[in-house]
Parts: structure tokens; C-alpha cells; sequence
């Protein structure tokens, strides 16, 4: 038996947010993070409709990009102490993923955080509040999704928590909230995108429900991502939509190695300044992951059906790997996106200190590669690396070599 869960209701196109309006409760929260909701007059407005609905509103704001097991221990705190009906986050992955977990130690104030990241173990919701998410970057699709990541800095590790019970009971997919996404974000949450949707496909969880969804959004992807990042507000909007569509295959279908590796050298090099953005990292690494896990028959047939909806051509399904490969490749360039870790450096905020130092990767690479195996995402992936492959395939990630392994 499979399970295919979603949101009860997904608003979405233009002025989507207002559907806020016709929420009943007594109180909400609303959670932001760094201020561009505010900047933009979203906060505002979605403050102002939740009023209309007759609710008394506090607000949660200052959440961090990859947020942090402290700053979900403060939001719970806030929520209990607020006691709301309604939980409404709002921007990128990180305050959504943040409000989740927060959500869950609001419901449960005794449970840790260890406890929430058991693996589709999470204690029953809704006995408090119900959870509202409105996207804002095109890439997590966290509105739409039994998942959130949360940082342990202290271990330099990123968790992600995964149970249906997380499942936003709403989403709103406005694409005005997309059109102030900065260039980069677009290129490096396109490409996440893009990777939740090839590794739905390809994952040992695909279904016929999950299917569909991951090839349409892929076939968006390859269509309106580059153009979106050049300045097309249309584009934009088909990318808020693609990116969510992604995020109900993958949400139901899982992932694979490629945000195990992602999760576990996301934040492990901060010391040194370079915080791999999520989005970057995953669009560095997905090459690589497709042509180890192509070496699995079952994989190849599914990376050689992407291929022929993404009409990349190929007289068998080894050729069409190559160039699935080889065009993913060429969407980094076209969102300039480096290649491999090496090439992640000065320019690729917010890594100010320059590249991540080859000694530095050697000495931690063990560790990194248990790290990544032990990830949640790892067990549907196509093929389980061995200690020995991950920190293989790490390497072809750091120096961009050739995978024949």
C-alpha cells in the first residue's frame, strides 16, 4: 500500500493571497523571514486580510536562510505563548521549514528535536492550529510537502524532518510573491526544481500519481526556467506553478542522493565561509548522481524517458543519459552555476572567503559521505552507494571528474 497526500486546498495564480480572507479562527501567527515579504508590502497585506477574516495577528519575523534548531526552539516558544489557530508562513523554504518544526514543538512542548526527526514518525497534528504556507522563491515547493530542513550548526548537519503530518493543510501559490526574487535565487531554486522533479521520477517510491507530475514539471523547467532568469514575468509564473507540481511528485514519491549530499555539505564548510547554497549544491551534484545511478537498468530507462520529454534526441538509452546529462549541464551555465564544489567560491553568495579549501574537503570527506548515506533521502535513491562510492562520487562533485564507477 502507497499513500498520496497533498494540501486540502491549493490557491493559486494571481492574487491568490487573498484567499486569506475566508479563513475562520480566532488567532494567527504569521512567520516571515529576512524582511523582503515587508519590504514588498506582502506582509502587510496578509496581515490586513487576516484581520478581515476577523482574527487577532501577531507576527514572527527574522527567520535565517537554513534555519536553525534554536530558531524553531524560539518560534514555538512565541506560538505557546500566543496560543494561535492558524500558523501562516511565509517566503522561501527556510521560514515555511522553520514554521513546521515550530509547529510541531508548539503542539508537543515536550518532545526534542531528535524526536522530530525520526522518519515518518511524527506524533499527530492539527489539535492546536492549522498551517497555512505561501511560497515566495520557486524551488522548495516546502508549501506543498511532507518535508523541512533544519540546520544543527553545532554539528555543521543539516535534518530533514519527513511525515505527512507536516503536510500544509493550505498552500498559496501567488506569482506575484515570485516576481521579487533576486537572479540567483531564481537560477539556484530553479535548479532544486529541477532535481526534485528528476529524482521523483527516478526514485524507488514513483508511482503512477507522482509520475505526471514530475514530467510536466520537468518539461516546464526545461522551458521557462532560463527565461524566467533572464526577466520574463511570465516565465516566472510558470515557474512558481512548475516548481509546486515538483513538489507534490516529490513530497509522495521521495528523493534521492543528490539531496543527501546536498543536506550533509550545505552548511559542514561554513567555518570557512562557504555555505553551499542548497539550490546550487544540487545543481552542481545532479549530473554526477545521474550518471552513478544510471548504472543501475532500472534508473537508465527512467533517465532515458526524461530525456525523450525534454525531446533532447538519442538512439538508446545510454546516449540519451549523455545528453540529459550534457543539457542539464548547460542549464548551470546558461544560470551561472560552477560545476563542482571547487568552483564555488567568491562570487556565490554568501561564500565571501573564496573556495572551499581542497585539504579542508579531504579531511571531512569521510565523515560527510556517513553523513550523507545516514540521510533520509538516501533510501530511494536507485542504488545505495557503499562508504567507499559516496566519498567517490563526493570527489567527482568537488573536482568535477568524469563518474565511471
Amino acid at each position: 500500500m502507497a499513500r498520496f497526500t497533498l494540501p486540502r486546498d491549493v490557491y493559486h495564480g494571481e492574487n491568490a493571497i487573498e484567499a486569506l480572507k475566508t479563513f475562520t479562527g480566532k488567532k494567527a501567527m504569521v512567520l516571515t523571514g529576512g524582511g523582503s515579504m515587508k519590504r514588498f508590502g506582502f506582509l502587510d497585506k496578509i496581515v490586513g486580510y487576516l484581520k478581515e477574516a476577523g482574527m487577532e495577528v501577531e507576527t514572527f519575523e527574522g527567520i535565517e536562510p537554513d534555519p536553525s534548531v534554536e530558531t524553531v526552539m524560539r518560534g514555538a516558544e512565541a506560538m505557546m505563548k500566543f496560543e494561535p489557530d492558524w500558523i501562516v508562513a511565509v517566503g522561501g523554504g527556510s521560514p515555511i521549514d522553520a514554521a513546521k518544526a515550530m509547529w510541531v514543538k508548539y503542539e508537543y512542548p515536550e518532545i526534542t528535536f531528535e524526536e522530530m526527526c525520526k522518519v515518518f514518525g511524527m506524533p499527530t497534528l492539527r489539535r492546536k492550529a492549522h498551517f497555512c504556507a505561501i511560497s515566495s522563491t520557486s524551488g522548495t515547493a516546502t508549501e506543498v510537502t511532507a518535508f523541512s530542513v533544519i540546520t544543527d550548526y553545532s554539528k555543521g548537519i543539516k535534518y530533514p524532518l519527513a511525515d505527512f503530518e507536516i503536510t500544509p493543510d493550505v498552500a498559496i501559490v501567488d506569482p506575484a510573491l515570485a516576481e521579487t526574487m533576486p537572479q540567483k535565487l531564481v537560477a539556484h531554486t530553479g535548479m532544486d526544481a529541477m532535481t526534485h522533479a528528476i529524482e521523483a521520477y527516478v526514485s524507488t517510491a514513483n508511482c503512477d500519481y507522482t509520475d505526471p507530475l514530475a514530467l510536466h514539471a520537468i518539461t516546464m523547467i526545461q522551458r521557462d526556467l532560463i527565461g524566467s532568469y533572464n526577466g520574463d514575468m511570465n516565465k516566472r509564473a510558470n515557474m512558481h506553478n512548475a516548481q509546486c507540481l515538483a513538489g507534490m511528485a516529490f513530497s509522495n514519491a521521495l528523493l534521492g542522493i543528490v539531496h543527501s549530499m546536498a543536506h550533509k555539505t550545505g552548511a559542514v564548510f561554513a567555518d570557512f565561509g562557504a555555505h553551499i547554497i542548497h539550490g546550487a549544491a544540487n545543481a552542481m551534484y545532479l549530473p554526477k548522481v545521474i550518471a552513478f545511478n544510471a548504472k543501475d537498468e532500472t534508473a537508465k530507462k527512467r533517465y532515458g524517458v526524461i530525456a525523450d520529454f525534454m525531446k533532447l534526441g538519442g538512439k538508446d538509452d545510454d546516449e540519451k543519459v549523455a545528453l540529459l546529462i550534457a543539457h542539464l549541464r548547460k542549464m548551470n551555465d546558461e544560470l551561472n552555476i560552477p560545476h563542482c564544489i571547487a568552483h564555488y567560491g567568491a562570487d556565490s553568495y554568501p561564500c565571501e572567503k573564496g573556495f572551499v579549501p581542497e585539504e579542508v574537503f579531504l579531511e571531512r570527506l569521510p565523515e560527510i559521505a556517513k553523513n550523507a548515506i545516514a540521510d533520509a533521502c538516501t533510501g530511494s535513491n536507485p542504488r545505495i552507494p557503499t562508504q567507499e562510492e559516496m566519498e567517490k562520487l563526493l570527489k567527482c562533485c568537488y573536482y568535477d571528474t568524469e563518474v565511471d564507477f
